[in-house]
């Protein structure tokens, strides 16, 4: 299935101009949906930050998925008002008044009641101080691969673990609004990881009806645009995602028509003949999923046009909204 998407000139988003009205409007608004209003009275986060270890090739999804000790495997904590990059590193704590964890929001009534939604933000930004731990070896059925790897960044030094945890979380509050429950595999708040094959369990256990990894990639200068990759037909050892590859071909193709629309970015000119998937059996956390699961790479961190958006707080939203649209239609079918 291929998408044809507009020129690579990225769009120019319209700044959100909130003013005291819309946070008054906010604060009678049900906790769900809380999050999402202080975002659009916010307004662009923007990108941008401290330089980590980055990836001069493929941002690395090919690592992740064994538990730190003592940590939480998927609880979904928001480390800020408004759920969303902030220019600072993500964490566990932040300054004001106590904010119920995302978890624990009620789910909205919605079309995707009790549907269950995990989300994997690519990578952890603590993994960089813990090269030991992600670079041990574990089984990803057709082999063994390394546990996790940093990801990349932007050549400014923007990290995808940055990235990935911003999208998510708003992809979760989207989700959320339409009635899913939705889990991470970790929202900062663990120093490293998860593994690849505990990114699997995550999903497994909890019996999701969608798992989505989010990524950015490392690619070449010139190289641009996004891919969704889907599992291959794997048989082997602990993997077998025989009974997962047509749901999750479905799930993939729903998310990238709908991430060609939102975004307005097209399909990856480098991985993918245009279509914007590829599929693959060298990566854990779809090998060993029992769930229909994708992983999307949203674009080019090393392009400099691609970074651009990928560093824009708007385009950031947009690129979450075509997600969960794509999410929402798959499970909605």
């Amino acid at each position: 299935m291929s998408y044809v998407g507009p020129d690579f000139d990225p769009p120019h988003p319209r700044r959100s101009r909130r003013g005291p009205m819309t946070l008054a409007v906010a604060a009678l608004v049900p906790g769900a949906l809380v999050g999402w209003l202080v975002w659009q009275a916010v307004g662009d986060s923007g990108g941008g930050g401290s330089t980590s270890a980055t990836s001069t090739t493929s941002s690395g999804t090919a690592g992740a998925s064994s538990a730190a000790p003592g940590s939480a495997s998927a609880a979904a904590r928001t480390p800020s008002a408004s759920g969303t990059d902030d220019g600072k590193p993500p964490s566990s704590t932040f300054s004001g008044p106590a904010t119920p964890a995302a978890s624990d929001l009620p789910a909205a009534a919605g079309p995707l009641k009790g549907k269950v939604v995990v989300i994997d933000p690519g990578h952890n930004p603590g993994n960089f101080r813990h090269s030991a731990d992600i670079n041990r070896k574990v089984d990803i059925g057709t082999n063994r691969k390394e546990c996790d790897t940093t990801g990349t960044s932007t050549n400014a030094g923007y990290t995808e673990a940055r990235f990935t945890l911003d999208v998510s979380r708003r992809l979760r509050t989207l989700l959320q609004q339409e009635g899913a429950t939705v889990k991470f595999t970790q929202d900062g708040d663990r120093s490293w990881g998860p593994c690849v094959d505990e990114r699997a369990r995550i999903g497994n256990d909890a019996h999701a009806d969608a798992v989505v990894s989010i990524h950015a990639d490392g690619s070449a200068a010139g190289n641009r645009g996004f891919h969704v990759i889907l599992p291959a037909s794997v048989h082997s050892g602990g993997a077998d995602t025989r009974a997962i590859v047509a749901p999750s071909r479905d799930l993939g193709e729903r998310i990238a028509g709908n991430f060609v629309r939102d975004t307005g970015s097209a399909p990856s000119n480098y991985i993918g003949g245009g279509t914007g998937l590829d599929v693959r059996s060298d990566l854990g956390g779809l090998n060993l999923s029992t769930v229909p699961k994708v992983f999307i790479e949203c674009g080019n961190m090393r392009d400099s046009k691609d970074a651009a958006l990928l560093t824009s707080g708007a385009w950031r939203q947009k690129a979450a909204r075509g997600i969960s649209e794509g999410i929402v239609s798959f499970l909605r079918g």
